[in-house]
């Protein structure tokens, strides 16, 4: 697959500040250490609908990733992958009598748009399932072949991975038991299968169903399960070991507990990431967004109603990124008056020096992610230009060119 259009990342004077990310796995907030490339993973959309808010808050945030780590001299591998392939976009498409693929194609074009629109920087590679299943089918082989998989034994010969196999389960969420299995439940797994050796066990390749699509290979028709899909095209592009895998916080469990588990079973080297990163959650008005309640809000909608995707982006980089909160009308038109201030300011022949600005930009955003402290800074900048106006005449420019940097805003 193509990703989107790129986004070029001007280069910012100064010194630049490593990054400092937490670490679900560790609980801690830890310096990310990638050599020369710095390798990124991270989760993909199943495209059986629109880009909502919450899909757009996840990818903002390790845009912000990607860009710190641009800024500080790394040459980024950041792999994506679409699940173009899986039981929601088949149980959309028969609800709404549609080709399956079609759909998948259609709504995948629209992030592309959303994204894009976002100025989000593209991956470097971007792998849709089905385009990986030859990697899947060696990857379930071999698990198979160690002893970590096996086959149900039924008239559906589904494969599972034994979650116990690496010994190490369950390091990367920290969840006991139960969690775990309450989680596993609501998010796509199926603890209740009979024939599987345990509850927690997780499908890494369907037999094929009358009805269903699948594809031919050694394990027999099928289709792949879900985390097996991540771990195959991950592997297969960045190695045993990526230096972030994110995603929103909702894939700590099942999905990465297993895509890592799987990893680590197939290339000997544990952990699969130094730094498992999750974004938090975007609610509508104080109540969870979510398609089971009608009331996602999408970025191809807010831009069909002529807003600017600039403000978007600034709503939703005005919280901190693993917290969980909420869109608001409010909260849009406080980002809206946000951009008109900066877009006055930096249209100034000249402002209060802009140096320091810089500075605390890459300190904020070098912590965590710090995008509340870091558009304060810009804030306070712009406060000062628009009222005591300014002498330097190069700081206009070197505002727009940091913001557009390290932000990804377009003054």
């Amino acid at each position: 697959m193509q990703p989107w259009s790129s986004v070029p990342v001007p280069r910012v004077p100064g010194t630049p500040r490593p990054l400092r990310l937490y670490d679900t796995a560790s609980g801690e907030v830890r310096p990310t250490s990638p050599g020369q490339v710095a390798k990124l993973y991270v989760c993909g959309i199943t495209p059986y609908d629109a880009t909502h808010l919450g899909h757009a808050a996840t990818y903002l945030a390790f845009d912000l990733v990607h860009r710190i780590w641009l800024d500080n001299g790394h040459e980024v591998h950041y792999v994506q992958n679409v699940t173009d392939i899986d039981d929601p976009l088949l149980e959309r498409a028969q609800r709404d009598n549609q080709d399956w693929v079609v759909l998948g194609l259609r709504e995948t074009a629209l992030f592309r748009e959303d994204m894009e629109a976002l100025r989000v920087v593209p991956p470097r590679e971007y792998v849709g399932a089905v385009a990986a299943i030859p990697e899947i089918i060696e990857a379930v082989g071999k698990l198979l072949a160690s002893g970590a998989a096996y086959r149900v034994d039924d008239e559906h010969p589904d494969i599972y991975f034994d979650h116990a196999a690496t010994g190490r389960f369950g390091y990367e969420s920290g969840y006991d038991e139960q969690t775990m299995l309450t989680l596993f439940a609501e998010r796509g797994g199926d603890p209740d299968r009979p024939g599987k050796r345990h509850p927690l066990d997780a499908l890494l390749w369907r037999a094929a169903r009358d009805g269903e699509p699948s594809w031919d290979g050694e394990l027999g028709p099928g289709r792949p399960g879900w985390h097996i899909e991540c771990t195959a095209i991950a592997v297969n592009r960045l190695g045993a070991t990526v230096d972030v895998q994110g995603g929103g916080s909702d894939l700590i469990f099942p999905h990465h507990e297993f895509s890592a588990a799987h990893a680590e079973q197939l290339t000997g080297q544990a952990p699969f990431a130094r730094h498992y990163s999750h974004s938090g959650m975007i609610g509508l008005d104080g109540e969870k967004m979510s398609k089971s309640k009608g009331n996602l809000v999408f970025v191809s909608k807010l831009r069909a109603d002529r807003v600017d995707s600039m403000a978007v982006r600034l709503a939703l980089l005005a919280d901190h990124y693993r917290s969980d909160r909420s869109w608001t009308a409010a909260l849009l038109a406080s980002a809206e008056n946000r951009l008109a201030r900066w877009r006055e300011a930096v249209s100034l022949p000249a402002g209060p020096s802009a140096e320091s600005l810089v500075e605390r930009l890459r300190d904020h955003l070098g912590d965590d992610l710090d995008t509340p402290r870091a558009l304060a800074a810009v804030d306070g900048w712009a406060a000062e230009a628009l009222t005591r106006r300014g002498t330097d005449t190069g700081a206009p420019a070197l505002v727009r060119t940091a913001v557009d940097a390290l932000l990804g805003i377009a003054l």
